[in-house]
C-alpha cells in the first residue's frame, strides 16, 4: 500500500466478503451489453480493470425484462441460458483477484420503445414513447423481474448487483409526485411511493441469501422540479437499509434535469457534500461519486468522511491501471479523465461501442493492442499535438526508437487552446500525463525544432509521421487583413493565447465548437466556475435538497465579462453538431451570459464601425454589429506542405490528426488515429 492514499487503498470489510481497496467502478453502459456475441470483449473490458485492481467493478446496465429495455434488443438478463453467457466474464474478474456486480436497470419512462412502463402515464421529455401506467398486478410483475434478475445473476456468478434507483430510472419515477401522480397503494403519501424500492430490495435479498453484495443506488439530489427533499432520501436511505441493502451508491440528477453534473465544466467532486449529508444516518457504507478522477480527491474526501467508497466509472476508461498506479507510487503516471463525454456517452448516444478520447484502447482491448514491435524501427514523429503525442509514446512504448519533432516551445498543439476554455481544465491533465509518458517510453523530444524536407531526408529515420496540425482558416472578410496589425481582428488562437487585448463588446465569426469555446472564454470573468463548487451552484442553481424539493434553487448568475455576438453563415440552430450530452450545456451556458446566438450571417466587411453583416441568401436587412474585436472561428486548414515532397523522395511517410482532416480540433480522431498507426508500424 502506498502511504499517500491510505484510506483509498483500504479494504472495505462487508462481512461476508472483503473488498480490497475502496473503489467502485460505476456502471456505464458500453454497447457491448446488448449482444452476447460482444461478450468476449467485455470479458476482456472487466478483466483489464480488474487486473488493475478495482475494487468491485459494476457492470453496464442489464434490463430485468423487455419492459424494462433501454432501447429494443439492449441488454437484458431474462434466462439461465443468457446467464450461462455471462460466466466467462465473472470468471475473467475473479481470475484477476477482483469483485463484480451486476447493474439491474429497469428505465421505465426512459425506454427509447413502445413498451415503456412507468407510474403513470407521464412520457419523458428525453423519449417519444408515452409510457403505459402500471397496475396493480403489473407492479408485481415488474418487482419478480427484479429479483428473477438478481437471482441468475448469481447463477452467472456474480458477487452483487447494483439496483438501479436514481438517474430518473423506473424506481426514481415512482419515488416522486413529478411523475408518480397515482393514488392507490403505489402513490400518494411518501410511505407509499417507496413501497416499490423497499419491496425490490427485501425480496430481492431473500432469494440471494445473505452472502451476495446488494448495491442500492439512491437518488439523494434529483435535480428536477417536485424532487425528493432531504427527509425523504434518508426516510428511503434507512428503509433500504433495514431491507437488506449492502452498500448505499450515491445518484445525482435525473436524466432530463437541465443541470450538467458529470461534464468537464463540473468542478470536482462537485456533489460529495450530498453523500457526507447522510454519513450517520446509516450504518452499511456509502459512495459518494461524479467527477472523482483523480486518487488525491478521491483520497481526501475518504480521509475527510465523505464516503465510505468513492465510484468512477469514466475514470477507468481513461485508465485501467488507475489503482494499480497509485498503489505503486506512480499517480503521476495516471491517464485522467478529462470529462468530455466525447468518446463515451456521446457514442452510447449514437449506438456506437463507447470507448474514451485519452484512451482509445477502451471498449477496443481485444482489438487495439500495443504488443511488442517485431522489429526496432527508427521513427520520426511530426508534431508534438494530441496525434503527434499519442501515435510517439506508443511506438515508443512498443519498443521503437522515436524522435518527436516540435516547433513550439511545449507540447501540446490545439490543446493549448483548449485548457484556456473555461470548463475544460482538465484538458491540463493530458498534457500532463503526456509529458510523463514521454519520459517513461524514452521517446526523445526536440522542442523548438522545426522538421524540415532535408532534416527528414537524412536517412536517419526508417519512417516519418505529420502531426503537423492546422491552422486557422481565413474567411476572407473585406476588410479583415488592413485591421488585423491593429488587433481588431483576430484568430482563435490569438484570442485564447491572450496575445491581444480584447475589447468590450466582440464579434464570433463561426458557431462551431470553436467558436463556442471563444465565446465562453470571452464571457467568463476571472474565476472560471468549474474552479469554484459555491460559484457554479449558483450559477446553475444546486441547493442543499433539505431547503428545495430536488435541491433546485433559483441561480444567481455572475455578469458577463463582454458583450458577445456569436454568429454562423448556417441558418440551422446554433450548436447543432455539438455533441449530443454536451451541446447543450454550451448553449445554456451562453444563454445565461446573454450570448447573441444569430444564424443565416453574410460576412460583407469590417470596418471602425465594427463588422458589417446581411443575411440570408438575399442578403437582406444589413446590419452593423459595433464591436470594438472580431475573433475569427471559421473552420481550420491541414498543415501538410512537408508530405508531397517526401513522398516525392520516395520516403515512407503517414499524415495523422489536424494534418491529415482539419475539422474543428478534434482530439478523439486525432488521438485514435495516432494510436491505431502506432499499434501497426
Amino acid at each position: 500500500m502506498h502511504s499517500a492514499f491510505p484510506h483509498l487503498l483500504a479494504p472495505l470489510d462487508l462481512g461476508f466478503v472483503r473488498l480490497r481497496n475502496r473503489v467502485l467502478m460505476g456502471s456505464m453502459h458500453t454497447g457491448l451489453e446488448d449482444d452476447p456475441k460482444h461478450f468476449p470483449r467485455l470479458e476482456a473490458y472487466f478483466a483489464e480493470r480488474a487486473r488493475g485492481q478495482v475494487g468491485l467493478i459494476v457492470t453496464g446496465g442489464f434490463a430485468p425484462n423487455v419492459e424494462g429495455w433501454a432501447a429494443p434488443f439492449s441488454g437484458r438478463l431474462t434466462t439461465r441460458g443468457t446467464a450461462a453467457k455471462h460466466a466467462p466474464i465473472t470468471r475473467a474478474v475473479h481470475a484477476e483477484g477482483g469483485h463484480v456486480a451486476l447493474q439491474i436497470l429497469h428505465t421505465g419512462r426512459y425506454g427509447y420503445h413502445p413498451l415503456a412502463v412507468s407510474a403513470s402515464r407521464l412520457r419523458s421529455p428525453i423519449s417519444p414513447f408515452m409510457p403505459r401506467a402500471l397496475g396493480a398486478r403489473g407492479i408485481e410483475r415488474q418487482i419478480r423481474a427484479f429479483v428473477r434478475c438478481a437471482v441468475l445473476a448469481r447463477e452467472a456468478g456474480y458477487d452483487g448487483v447494483e439496483i438501479m434507483g436514481s438517474e430518473g430510472y423506473f424506481i426514481n419515477q415512482f419515488l416522486v409526485e413529478h411523475v408518480n401522480r397515482r393514488d392507490d397503494a403505489w402513490g400518494g403519501s411518501y410511505a407509499n411511493r417507496m413501497r416499490l424500492p423497499v419491496e425490490i430490495v427485501t425480496r430481492t435479498r431473500e432469494a440471494v441469501g445473505p452472502d451476495f453484495i446488494l448495491v442500492y443506488r439512491l437518488s439523494m439530489l434529483d435535480l428536477v422540479p417536485d424532487g425528493s427533499d432531504w427527509n425523504e432520501v434518508v426516510q428511503l436511505a434507512q428503509a433500504v437499509e433495514r431491507a437488506g441493502a449492502t452498500i448505499i451508491n450515491t445518484g445525482i440528477g435525473w436524466h432530463e434535469a437541465r443541470i450538467p453534473t458529470i461534464a468537464t465544466s463540473v468542478p470536482r467532486a462537485a456533489f460529495a457534500w450530498v453523500t457526507r449529508k447522510l454519513k450517520g444516518q446509516v450504518a452499511i457504507p456509502l459512495c459518494t461519486t461524479n467527477r472523482i478522477n483523480t486518487p488525491d480527491v478521491a483520497e481526501r474526501l475518504l480521509a475527510e468522511g465523505a464516503a465510505d467508497m468513492v465510484s468512477m466509472a469514466r475514470p477507468l476508461l481513461a485508465d485501467p491501471d488507475f489503482v494499480a498506479k497509485a498503489a505503486s507510487g506512480r499517480a503521476d503516471e495516471i491517464n485522467t479523465c478529462i470529462a468530455c463525454n466525447q468518446a463515451c456517452l456521446d457514442h452510447v448516444f449514437q449506438r456506437k461501442v463507447a470507448s474514451c478520447l485519452v484512451n482509445p484502447r477502451a471498449g477496443h482491448e481485444t482489438e487495439l493492442r500495443y504488443a511488442r514491435a517485431p522489429s526496432r524501427k527508427r521513427i520520426a514523429v511530426v508534431g508534438a499535438g494530441p496525434a503527434g503525442l499519442a501515435c510517439a509514446t506508443v511506438l515508443a512504448g512498443r519498443g521503437h526508437a522515436v524522435d518527436l519533432f516540435e516547433a513550439g516551445d511545449d507540447i501540446g498543439g490545439q490543446f493549448n487552446l483548449a485548457l484556456r476554455v473555461p470548463g475544460k481544465e482538465e484538458f491540463r491533465e493530458t498534457l500532463r500525463y503526456f509529458r510523463r509518458r514521454l519520459e517513461v517510453t524514452g521517446v526523445r523530444l526536440h522542442l523548438g525544432t522545426r522538421a524540415t524536407v532535408a532534416s527528414l531526408l537524412d536517412g536517419t529515420h526508417d519512417e516519418i509521421v505529420l502531426s503537423t496540425g492546422v491552422v486557422a482558416r481565413d474567411p476572407a472578410i473585406p476588410g479583415a487583413d488592413e485591421h488585423r496589425a491593429s488587433g481588431r481582428v483576430l484568430d482563435y488562437a490569438e484570442a485564447l493565447l491572450g496575445r491581444r487585448p480584447i475589447g468590450a463588446r466582440v464579434a464570433v465569426v463561426g458557431a462551431g465548437g470553436i467558436g463556442f469555446d471563444v465565446a465562453e472564454y470571452l464571457v467568463t470573468g476571472a474565476h472560471s466556475p468549474s474552479l469554484d463548487v459555491e460559484l457554479w451552484q449558483r450559477e446553475w442553481g444546486v441547493t442543499d435538497p433539505e431547503l428545495a424539493r430536488g435541491g433546485l434553487a433559483a441561480p444567481q448568475i455572475e455578469p458577463a465579462a463582454r458583450k458577445v455576438y456569436l454568429l454562423q453563415r448556417k441558418s440551422t440552430p446554433l450548436g447543432k453538431d455539438l455533441g449530443k450530452t454536451t451541446g447543450w450545456i454550451h448553449r445554456a451556458s451562453l444563454k445565461m451570459k446573454r450570448v447573441e446566438m444569430i444564424g443565416d450571417v453574410r460576412y460583407e466587411r469590417i470596418d471602425e464601425r465594427g463588422l458589417h453583416v446581411s443575411f440570408g441568401e438575399a442578403r437582406t436587412q444589413p446590419t452593423v454589429f459595433e464591436v470594438d474585436t472580431v475573433v475569427l472561428c471559421a473552420g481550420q486548414e491541414s498543415v501538410r506542405d512537408l508530405d508531397a515532397p517526401l513522398r516525392a523522395a520516395g520516403r515512407r511517410v503517414h499524415v495523422i490528426g489536424g494534418a491529415d482532416v482539419a475539422a474543428e480540433l478534434d482530439a478523439k480522431h486525432a488521438i485514435d488515429q495516432g494510436s491505431r498507426l502506432a499499434a501497426r508500424l
